[in-house]
Parts: C-alpha cells; sequence; structure tokens
C-alpha cells in the first residue's frame, strides 16, 4: 500500500518527484535541476527542506553538489563485467587488457593509471590462494581504472585493483616495473614466448558488499550511502595453481556484473 500524499515529509515529497524525473528520463545525467528558488516556489517549501530534499538525492548517487553551484544529475558510466570464457579470450585478442575491451565493446573509453608497483609481504588471505605461508614475497601491482570524460566532463574512478603475483615467478619480468602492460598482466603471464608462459584456465571470484573506508571514498569519490563490492578474482592454471589474484573494490553504482552459468 502506497503512503498517504498528506503524510509525506515535504522533503521527502521533493525528493521523489525530483527521483522520478530522473528515472523517466525526464531529466538526463550532466542536467541541472531546478534552482533552489525554482524548487521553493514549486513546492511552496522553505529553503531549508529544499535542501534537504535535495540532499536525498545526493545520498542516494543521483545527484552531485556543491557549495555555491547548482546541483547535476550524476553521470553513471556503467561497465557490465560479464564473466564468460568466451568473451574473456575474445577480449584477450584484441591485444587490450581485458576490461579495457570489455568496457570499449560497452562504447566506454577506459585507462588504467599506476598507483604503486612494490614486492611485500602477502596477507594470510591472499598467501593461502597461493598455497604460500602468511608474509610470503608479493610482487603487488595497485591500479586505477578510470573512465574516461565524455565532451568535457571530468574522468570517472570506476575501481581499484591490487593485483598479486608470487615474487618467485614475477621477479625480473614486467610484472615488477612500475609501468603499463601492453594487454594486461593475463597478456604477459600467457605469452608462450614470454618469461612465465602459463595458460590461465579458470577464474574463481568471490564478492563481499560493504560499505566503502573513507580512503575508499576519497580514491573513487564515493557518494555517501553508495556500497562497494569487493571483488576477489583468483586465476588458475590447468595444473590448479595460481597465477594472480586481483582484489578489488568496486563502487556499486558504476558496474553491473553477470555471471553466465553452463550447466
Amino acid at each position: 500500500m502506497s503512503a498517504d500524499p498528506s503524510k509525506v515529509p515535504p522533503f521527502r515529497r521533493i525528493a521523489n518527484e525530483l527521483r522520478a524525473e530522473i528515472l523517466r528520463g525526464d531529466l538526463s545525467p550532466g542536467d541541472k535541476i531546478p534552482s533552489q528558488e525554482q524548487l521553493e516556489q514549486r513546492f511552496g517549501a522553505s529553503r531549508a527542506t529544499v535542501r534537504k530534499g535535495v540532499a536525498v538525492l545526493a545520498t542516494e548517487g543521483l545527484v552531485t553538489t556543491s557549495q555555491g553551484k547548482a546541483s547535476i544529475v550524476r553521470e553513471r558510466p556503467n561497465v557490465s563485467l560479464r564473466q564468460t570464457g568466451s568473451i574473456y579470450r575474445a577480449r584477450r585478442a584484441t591485444g587490450e587488457a581485458n576490461f579495457n575491451a570489455e568496457a570499449r565493446a560497452q562504447g566506454q573509453r577506459v585507462h588504467q593509471e599506476i598507483r604503486e608497483v612494490v614486492e611485500a609481504p602477502a596477507p594470510e588471505a591472499i598467501a593461502g590462494r597461493f598455497r604460500l605461508a602468511p608474509g610470503a614475497p608479493m610482487v603487488v601491482r595497485r591500479l586505477l581504472f578510470v573512465a574516461d570524460g565524455k565532451d568535457g566532463a571530468g574522468d570517472t574512478p570506476l575501481q581499484l585493483c591490487d593485483g598479486y603475483y608470487d615474487a618467485t615467478v614475477a621477479r625480473g619480468t614486467r610484472l615488477a616495473d612500475a609501468r603499463l602492460i601492453k594487454g594486461g598482466a593475463n597478456a604477459l603471464i600467457e605469452d608462450p614466448e614470454g618469461p612465465i608462459g602459463r595458460r590461465i584456465t579458470q577464474f574463481i571470484e568471490d564478492l563481499d558488499i560493504r560499505m566503502p573506508y573513507p580512503h575508499e571514498i576519497e580514491q573513487l569519490t564515493i557518494p555517501v550511502g553508495v556500497p562497494v563490492a569487493r571483488v576477489v578474482r583468483t586465476a588458475y592454471d590447468s595444473a590448479g595453481d595460481v597465477l594472480e589474484v586481483l582484489d578489488s573494490i568496486v563502487p556499486c553504482d558504476r558496474h553491473v556484473f553477470r555471471y553466465v552459468i553452463d550447466v
């Protein structure tokens, strides 16, 4: 049963009507929502009530607000992370990193930025996946995935991704260099003429949905109220050995996960 409109708080009514306009497409990404004065007149509401209503939309990730500027409907670049073996191989065949190729196939342009490449002790959970002792040396590649802005809009950070590699395998290879790898780390791992030369035959992903930590909010510019998915993806070869573990933080308002399960 729907709530009695007369009992809906005024700020909620403002938020509800503006939300409906955004979801219907009456207000498109990048559009300014009506000014504070226009909303005051439209709803017969006080300035404080209007601000409270718009704040609801900001916490839902629908609009961006800043002091002294108009509130704007958020651009929300969504990359559908479609997980099948055939898609993985098709994207690998493009010569681009898998994420970049998948985003491009969906009309998005993305790039990756290196935050850090270090050799560091493996956290216990990561070491366990490699069947190594906690603290075993790992080469860690910390990347930021970014969606390129359109029509002058700013870039949008999409995810933080930490890639872990057994240091006894990765030392002396481009995995240990603080620069991007053409085709991504998997291309280097699978290159039959490269230093590793091992084929990935299986991925297993574990997802954990939670609210973001302060440093994640800052690095990914996550609006209030938007959760993140922590996605831990483990890559195996045909012998069952782990070649890579990717530990990613993904804002849930920028990605769609799709898994195809053949039974």
